[in-house]
């Protein structure tokens, strides 16, 4: 007769990791684009990391307990952080015309040098990151028993 060993965290650990991951390596990649190169953050890219920065520490904490109920606090963050994002989309690819400037005069992220391999704007790489994120946990809610 066989029997399943039941580990903490069952099912639910690789995906929480994984949204860690993705939460760490936004975190550090705008840390690095911050402190490193010199470019001071948009408006809507400060909006963006106040969410993200708590979810690298956050997923980290669950990730490390093996906690299933992780989508639960984190979630909210995330989607929260994913609508600013696609905001900042919308306004940087001029979808909707707006008074707001996020990315005109004073710190700006539509330059040149602010684009992953000549071509991925940094609003668009949080937006993948805040989607992938949301993936993750939605994955993660689904392998929470009830």
């Amino acid at each position: 007769m066989s029997e399943t060993i039941a580990r903490p965290g069952g099912d639910t650990w690789l995906p929480t990791f994984g949204a860690w991951i993705v939460a760490l390596t936004s975190t550090l990649g705008a840390l690095f684009i911050g402190e490193v190169m010199g470019q001071v953050p948009c408006d809507l890219c400060w909006h963006q990391r106040a969410f993200m920065f708590p979810l690298a520490v956050l997923l980290a904490v669950a990730a490390f307990r093996s906690d299933g109920r992780a989508w639960f606090y984190a979630a909210p963050l995330a989607a929260i952080g994913w609508l600013i994002a696609a905001f900042h989309n919308l306004l940087y690819f001029k979808v909707i015309p707006t008074a707001i400037k996020p990315c005109g005069q004073g710190p700006s992220c539509s330059g040149d040098g602010m684009l992953l391999f000549g071509s991925i704007p940094i609003p668009t790489l949080s937006l993948a990151a805040f989607t992938a994120i949301i993936i993750f946990l939605v994955i993660v809610r689904r392998r929470t028993p009830a």
